[in-house]
C-alpha cells in the first residue's frame, strides 16, 4: 500500500512536471500564514505571479480550500500526537483529491486554449502539490525530499521549510460546485458498476427537475462530468425519458437511459444471485452473534471481526437491493 501510495505521489509529480508547472514562466502567490501574509513561491524568474484573490477557475478555488482545510486537519493530529490521523488525513487528500479529482479536473485546462487559464492551473498545481510535500515530509521523508528538488531549482532542504499555516482562504461557491460535481460523477460510476455497463460503452444523461442554478453548474462543467463519467451526451429535459435509472440528487434528478445498452434479464439474475449470497451470509453472521454462547466463549477480537462481517454484508445487500430496484425501472 505504501508502495502503491508513492507511486502515485510521483506520478502525480511528473504529470505537473510534463505540464510545464514548474517552468520559468510559471510563478505563484498563495497566502500563507493565517491568510495575511501572502508570500511568493517562485519556481523560476516568472512573473506572472498568481494571487489566490484573482483567480477565476472554480477547479483552483475549491483546491486551495480542500488544500487548507487538510493542513489544518493535519496540524491539528500532529499537536495532539495522533500520528495516525496525521497520516491518514494527508493520504486521503492526497490520493483521492489532489490526484483522483484536482488532476483529472486540471487536463482540459492545461491542454486547453485559454492561455491564462492554462497558466493559472499550472500556477496552482505547483503550489498544491507543494503543500502535499510538506505536509508528508515528516511521515515520508525521503520521496518528498526528493521530489522536492527534482521539480524544480531550490536551495533549502525540504526539511527547512515553514510549516503551511492558512487562514480562511476558501471559496464557498467553488466547494458547493465541485462537491456536487463529484457526487454526480460518483454516483453515474456507481450506477454503471452495479448495472453491468461495459467500461467503454458511452451513455447519456439527462438531467430532470433541476433549478437554474443546477443547469448553470451543469453547462460549467459539462465536459469534466462528460470525459470522467464515460457520457456519449447531457441534456436538461422537463420529462423522464423512457428506460432510464433513475439517480436522486438534492437538487435534481440524474437520468441514465439504459435500456437496449445492457441485458435486463442477465443482469437481474446476477444481482438476485449476488443478494441472495449476501442475504445468506448475514443470516449466518446474525445467528452466531445472537448466539449466548458463541458471545460468551469466543475472544472479542473474533466477535468484533464478526460484526465487521455482518456490517459490510448488510452494506452489500442493500446496494444489491437499490441496484435491482433500479433495474425494475427498465422494465
Amino acid at each position: 500500500g505504501a508502495r502503491n501510495f508513492g507511486t502515485k505521489l510521483w506520478n502525480a509529480a511528473r504529470f505537473a512536471e510534463i505540464n510545464q508547472c514548474y517552468d520559468d514562466s510559471v510563478s505563484v502567490q498563495m497566502p500563507y500564514r493565517s491568510g495575511t501574509d501572502a508570500i511568493q513561491l517562485p519556481y523560476g524568474s516568472g512573473t506572472g505571479a498568481i494571487q489566490v484573490e484573482s483567480q477565476r477557475q472554480t477547479v483552483n478555488k475549491w483546491i486551495v480550500g480542500e488544500t487548507a482545510r487538510t493542513t489544518a486537519r493535519v496540524s491539528q493530529a500532529l499537536a495532539a500526537y495522533r500520528f495516525n490521523d496525521a497520516a491518514t488525513a494527508i493520504y486521503d487528500h492526497v490520493w483521492k483529491v489532489f490526484c483522483d479529482w484536482y488532476v483529472e479536473f486540471s487536463k482540459p485546462l492545461l491542454s486547453g486554449e485559454d492561455p491564462e487559464a492554462k497558466v493559472e492551473t499550472q500556477a496552482t498545481m505547483a503550489w498544491a502539490l507543494d503543500q502535499c510535500l510538506i505536509l508528508l515530509h515528516p511521515i515520508m521523508p525521503f520521496i518528498t525530499e526528493e521530489l522536492w528538488h527534482s521539480l524544480t531549482d531550490r536551495k533549502n532542504s525540504l526539511m527547512l521549510e515553514a510549516w503551511p499555516e492558512f487562514g480562511d482562504v476558501a471559496d464557498a461557491e467553488a466547494d458547493r460546485e465541485m462537491g456536487w460535481v463529484i457526487r454526480l460523477i460518483e454516483e453515474i460510476r456507481s450506477v454503471r458498476s452495479e448495472m453491468g455497463v461495459p467500461p467503454g460503452a458511452h451513455i447519456d444523461l439527462v438531467i430532470t427537475g433541476y433549478s437554474q442554478d443546477t443547469a448553470m453548474r451543469l453547462y460549467r462543467n459539462a465536459n469534466l462530468i462528460q470525459r470522467l463519467a464515460r457520457l456519449s451526451s447531457i441534456a436538461a429535459s422537463e420529462t423522464t425519458p423512457e428506460g432510464a435509472v433513475t439517480i436522486a440528487l438534492e437538487d435534481c434528478s440524474a437520468n441514465l437511459p439504459l435500456k437496449g445498452i445492457i441485458d435486463v434479464a442477465a443482469e437481474k439474475a446476477r444481482l438476485d444471485k449476488a443478494h441472495g449470497k449476501a442475504s445468506k451470509e448475514i443470516k449466518g453472521l446474525e445467528g452466531k452473534l445472537n448466539n449466548p454462547g458463541f458471545l460468551a466463549k469466543a475472544p472479542e477480537e473474533v466477535v468484533e471481526e464478526q460484526r465487521e462481517r455482518l456490517s459490510v454484508a448488510e452494506a452489500e445487500a442493500a446496494r444489491l437491493a437499490q441496484a435491482l430496484e433500479r433495474l425494475a425501472a427498465l422494465g
